[in-house]
């Protein structure tokens, strides 16, 4: 059974600042990278665990084809997704979210 799933509130405008940047790069090229989001938030509902803890209780997984981190936490059958991150930015912006 998949993770009932959370979203903090600052996770959109993750979402929606990468998909401008990428459809400002190629047209559809923004909507290539929601497709891979949802894919990755969609493993990570269906197996919440695969990733490894980065920080305390909190859990990284990569996207595919894009260098970006969602970074989510699971307990209680819950998933919290805090940040989706480009991977090359300076990791005191991710870790300030979580905790």
């Amino acid at each position: 059974m998949a993770a009932e799933l959370i979203f903090a509130p600052e996770t959109q405008q993750d979402i929606d600042e990468a998909y401008c940047w990428y459809e400002d790069r190629r047209p559809g090229l923004g909507e290539e990278f929601l497709g891979c989001v949802d894919a990755c938030i969609q493993a990570i509902c269906r197996m919440p665990e695969l990733h490894a803890k980065i920080h305390e209780e909190y859990r990284r997984a990569l996207l595919r084809r894009f260098p970006y981190a969602i970074f989510y936490e699971y307990a209680g059958g819950k998933v919290t997704v805090y940040c989706i991150f480009h991977t090359s930015r300076d990791p005191k912006k991710w870790h300030s979210r979580l905790v």
